[in-house]
């Protein structure tokens, strides 16, 4: 009896053991496969992609050498691969630094972009798409960065220092060419205008449309750097654009921009993710 007891309790630890491995098995298989992810997300239009298809060659090539016994070429490609990884630091540097960044940019670190009430924000969203279809329809170019949660302090220092609060008017009077402050970004902090004739870092993404201005261009580099909104309107089309997160949607018109900037500005839907960026058409 006592027997029959404990090969009961045996079984039923072992049973609750499993349990246990078999979650911590589909947890830990949940979070590789979504690390794999985010990373094919993160190098997805890089020149990563081509440099992996390589690595994956190369390993495919060294297996195949291996087994046809060709012991030469086998040596060759075990060396090539060693001195791969430790070069793969220095030529992924820019998609490490790009991934760092967005991890200091997720949600565990940020804070909300609600420094603005619901009313303040919904105005700085209508005065910005307002302004952008003005100049759209007169074809006057413009840069307009909208400040999330990464700072963009560095760049103010660029231009001029303004601190004037956002008006549709102000915002087109800024862009009207040849005036001094037109020909960079105007850069928008809460509800103010704190500087404008900003230069932007241009992008580092060779897949980038060569058919691109550099003020798309600019857009693109900063959001590759920073979760910033960039408003681009382009001088020899008109055509209405928004930047974010290192992708450019254009082709909008003052109601689509409005609907974009809403996602990305208004307090508590900042963080969520961006389903309205398939109503545009991505470059």
């Amino acid at each position: 009896m006592p027997f029959e007891i404990s090969l009961a309790r045996f079984v039923e630890d072992l049973a609750k053991i499993n349990a246990r491995q078999a979650v911590s098995a589909v947890a830990d298989i949940l979070i590789v496969a979504y690390v794999i992810y985010k990373i094919l997300v993160i190098i997805r239009g890089t020149r990563a992609v081509s440099l992996l298809k390589g690595i994956a060659i190369l390993f495919v090539a060294t297996m195949l050498s291996n087994l046809l016994g060709l012991s030469t070429v086998y040596w060759l490609l075990q060396k090539t691969i060693t001195m791969l990884f430790v070069a793969l630091p220095i030529v992924f540097m820019p998609e490490m630094r790009r991934a760092l960044e967005q991890i200091g940019r997720g949600s565990l670190f940020a804070g909300p972009f609600g420094f603005l009430g619901k009313e303040d924000a919904a105005k700085l969203i209508s005065d910005v798409a307002r302004a952008a279809a003005m100049m759209a329809r007169e074809k006057v170019g413009a840069l307009i960065v909208i400040e999330r949660e990464t700072g963009v302090a560095d760049l103010m220092e660029t231009g001029t220092k303004i601190d004037a609060v956002v008006s549709s008017e102000l915002l087109v009077n800024i862009f009207t060419p040849n005036t001094p402050l037109h020909d960079g970004a105007a850069i928008i902090k809460g509800n103010r205008i704190v500087a404008a004739g900003c230069y932007l870092p241009l992008t580092e993404n060779p897949a980038v449309s060569k058919r691109l201005g550099t003020r798309h261009r600019a857009a693109l580099g900063l959001t590759e750097q920073s979760d910033a909104a960039v408003v681009v309107v382009s001088e020899e089309t008109g055509v209405i654009s928004l930047a974010f997160n290192g992708k450019l949607t254009r082709y909008l018109d003052e109601g689509a921009l409005r609907d974009k900037l809403e996602d990305l500005l208004e307090p508590g839907r900042a963080r969520q993710a961006i389903p309205s960026w398939l109503r545009g058409r991505a470059t």
